[in-house]
């Protein structure tokens, strides 16, 4: 079953993973942040989130920001240490391991997001696809969500609401436009192996087609 939803706020980051110390977005959500969206406003281990098409509204402009960042993290190997020893320390003081790092981020960002879901093996017996379409459709009309949607960075809130019909697409992005490689989710069949999956995307007339899986066109 189908899900139309509207998404927009005033700014968005979606890190591009080649960037490690200073942080650069893609030019447009990708589909790892829309399903990440969706699954904000209802998550059910019953149910998979598939996202279908993303519909850029509104131009595609940078901006840049200076933002402050924790630059350490506490390693698995450091905390082995202090649980065997029963010394040390197992936090970080902010205070001294934060630094400004520039970001150039999206400003003014809507989208359409066009999604469904399938069932999965956890789902109850009394589940079926009807309840959940109900559900789903209830929270976007009444914006509930079991956490603050956002793009990217929880800095960046996301507004949401049901969409009854797809804003035009902007005189600039009319005609084909090609974003490069894209992230299109992480691949957790192999936990001890996390691997990120990547596909060509292009935007058509302001319309992204998200490839399925199985398509050829995903990557990892």
């Amino acid at each position: 079953m189908s899900t139309c939803l509207e998404a927009w706020g005033e700014h968005a980051l979606f890190s591009r993973p080649e960037f490690k110390t200073e942080r650069v977005s893609f030019d447009i959500i990708t589909p790892s942040a829309a399903r990440g969206l969706l699954e904000s406003i209802f998550w059910h281990p019953g149910l998979t989130w598939h996202i279908d098409r993303i519909h850029v509204c509104s131009p595609i402009r940078f901006t840049n920001l200076r933002r402050n960042e924790v630059k350490a993290t506490i390693s698995a190997r450091l905390a082995r240490t202090v649980m065997e020893r029963n010394a040390g320390e197992l936090y970080l003081n902010t205070t001294e391991e934060i630094q400004q790092r520039a970001a150039l981020l999206l400003r003014d960002v809507r989208y359409v997001i066009v999604a469904h879901f399938t069932m999965t093996d956890r789902a109850a017996p009394h589940d079926n696809p009807g309840k959940f379409q109900d559900i789903i459709q209830r929270r976007v009309r009444k914006g509930q969500f079991y956490s603050q949607p956002y793009f990217g960075c929880r800095e960046f809130p996301a507004q949401f609401c049901p969409c009854e019909k797809i804003p035009p697409c902007p005189e600039e992005l009319k005609g084909e436009r090609d974003l490069g490689w894209m992230l299109w989710d992480m691949d957790y069949s192999v936990p001890e192996n996390i691997r990120p999956l990547f596909f060509r995307a292009k935007l058509q007339d302001g319309v992204l087609h998200v490839p399925t899986r199985d398509s050829g066109e995903v990557r990892g």
